[in-house]
């Protein structure tokens, strides 16, 4: 049972596969669905998506589900995407499935500081809800807290909490044996739980804030340091791969930092400026509009949309390492059926035009009339000596 947060990557590997079948066919059904919803994802040569209208998240599917080595990889998984997941064959012999949970963080919020009393108190209140034995308990389990993700400048802790039911009624054909806990959106939790469940609990997002000193490299040897304070350096620059991206204006654009996996410390920063997951987060505030730069749970930099001001230098910090740098620029682009007159910025761009040309035909108009002047003048002056 894969029990993940959105914005990773997920692979699915097609266990028990017998070695004679050289293609395999991924099928998909929603929680609580019928058997007959079953859709299946890829065609019967186990490589493309088939009617992506009836699958979650329609748009780009191809571009976030493919198929390598039997294994379905999962692009950027979304809440949607969770369900049933099964590896077969054509003729519907099926091989190994899996209960696929996508839980999205909807609180964010800085770790707060557990006193002993309220220690106690939750002991407590364990012990007496162990009394009374109740159809099920519902309780967040969190990671590890992760580390900072800067150094040498304030940075950021974060740790996922994702949400369990335990209970002695979970649904067995979705379960292990003797298995009393499962994620709270699996279907082995009996629909009669759900709306109860969902209404307090759910994925946690916590963050806290850290610094931490850069670590000391290795001094180079002293050959290397005559040469550079022969050519002026006092010391050796760190060398950070620099990407160059370009992007139409008005539409998503997602950032990921090269070589970041779900379970590492990511930060950016636009320039200098630092871009701070606590501000940032999709999940910080539902009440209000969503906002239009974002870092989501799977460590990328979201912008919703794309703008030309949004052009510039973006650095990925990896473990408290900075990692890449990203020169970003956003162009203005026109969609289909849409004229140049129609853009926002043609008027201003029609006064420019306008002003350069009167400041040009004024120039051209004061060169010809000094020349033609001076010429005057002149022919005056000769006209008198003679």
């Amino acid at each position: 049972m894969p029990l993940s947060w959105p914005g990773v990557t997920l692979e699915l590997p097609c266990h028990c596969k017998p070695e004679q079948v050289q293609t395999v066919v991924w099928f998909f059904r929603k929680h609580l669905a019928n058997s007959e919803e079953t859709r299946v994802l890829t065609d019967h040569h186990g490589n493309k998506l088939l009617d992506p209208g009836r699958v979650p998240h329609s748009g780009n599917l191809q571009s976030r589900f493919s198929i390598r080595l039997f294994s379905l990889l999962i692009f950027r998984a979304a809440p949607d995407d969770s369900g049933i997941y099964i590896c077969g064959s054509a003729r519907r012999d099926f091989f190994y499935g899996y209960d696929l949970d996508i839980q999205e963080a909807r609180t964010l919020r800085s770790a707060p500081r557990l006193t002993p009393e309220d220690t106690s108190k939750k002991r407590k209140e364990w012990k007496r809800l162990g009394s009374a034995r109740p159809l099920y308990r519902v309780f967040t389990s969190f990671r590890p807290w992760s580390v900072c993700d800067r150094c040498g400048v304030p940075g950021e802790q974060v740790r996922f909490g994702l949400c369990y039911v335990h209970s002695r009624f979970l649904h067995i054909r979705y379960r292990r044996t003797n298995q009393t806990v499962a994620s709270c959106g699996s279907g082995a939790v009996p629909g009669a739980f759900g709306r109860l469940k969902r209404s307090r609990f759910g994925a946690k997002l916590e963050v806290k804030s850290c610094q931490v000193t850069c670590p000391t490299r290795a001094p180079p040897p002293s050959k290397v340091l005559a040469l550079m304070a022969f050519l002026g350096y006092n010391s050796l620059p760190v060398a950070v791969p620099v990407f160059y991206l370009n992007h139409p204006a008005d539409r998503v654009l997602t950032l990921g930092c090269p070589g970041a996996r779900p379970n590492m410390a990511v930060a950016w920063d636009r320039g200098s400026e630092p871009i701070y997951r606590f501000k940032y987060s999709a999940g910080r505030n539902l009440s209000t509009a969503h906002p239009r730069l974002l870092i989501d749970t799977g460590h990328h930099l979201v912008f919703k949309p794309a703008k030309i001001q949004d052009s510039g230098v973006y650095y990925c910090w990896l473990q408290g390492q900075q990692a890449a740098e990203i020169r970003l620029l956003v162009y203005a682009h026109f969609r289909r059926g849409q004229s140049v007159m129609s853009h926002p910025d043609f008027p201003a761009a029609v006064q420019t035009v306008l002003n350069s040309y009167a400041v040009m035909i004024a120039a051209f108009c004061l060169l010809v009339f000094g020349r033609a002047g001076i010429r005057h003048l002149r022919d005056t002056d000769e006209t008198h000596v003679d």
